[in-house]
């Protein structure tokens, strides 16, 4: 069987080096963007099963990322995931009309994070 595979996009290293250590772990195959822009570049190349995706980041922040996820042909089926400390409803609300598949907040627990994007998974 094929090693999953997940983007996660996220300024904070902190962040991406504790999620990328636990998918790792669990047998994913991990990509790793730092911003919108870079995550592009990376989906060019690469069809990840999941993206994590935060929002407020440096020059292509999360909701432009998404945009492009899904108007584009390759990329338009990954399932993303929002990983973001924007928690108001209004935000959320806004992810979920703009396709995102599951939205999760900032402080996370990575057991749900593992948890979320398995289901995720198994779904496709």
């Amino acid at each position: 069987m094929n090693k999953k595979k997940i983007l996660i996009v996220d300024d904070e290293p902190n962040i991406v080096m504790s999620l990328e250590y636990t998918f790792k772990k669990n047998d994913f195959e991990v990509f790793i963007a730092r911003d919108g822009g870079e995550a592009i570049e990376i989906l060019k190349s690469q069809i990840p099963d999941v993206v994590l995706l935060d929002i407020m980041m440096p020059n292509v922040d999360g909701y432009q990322t998404l945009k492009y996820i899904r108007s584009n042909a390759d990329t338009k089926d990954i399932k993303v995931v929002f990983l973001t400390a924007k928690n108001k409803a209004s935000d959320i609300q806004k992810g979920v009309s703009m396709g995102v598949d599951k939205y999760l907040t900032k402080p996370f627990s990575i057991k749900k994070i593992m948890a979320e994007i398995n289901e995720l998974i198994a779904q496709k």
